[in-house]
């Protein structure tokens, strides 16, 4: 699963690690996060985040 970066404030999410502190739970794709789930940091929506390689 690929690892997605916050163009705002650089944060990754890792799939592998989930969002803990959001109910995230470890194993979760980018795509299958909820449409409202907001950068734990900077608190951008999905739309901020992009890919990486």
């Amino acid at each position: 699963m690929k690892k997605w970066v916050c163009l705002v404030c650089g944060y990754v999410y890792d799939p592998e690690i989930g969002d803990p502190d959001s109910g995230i739970a470890p194993g979760t794709s980018f795509e299958d996060l909820p449409e409202d789930w907001v950068c734990p940091l900077c608190a951008v929506g999905k739309d901020q985040f992009e890919a990486l390689d």
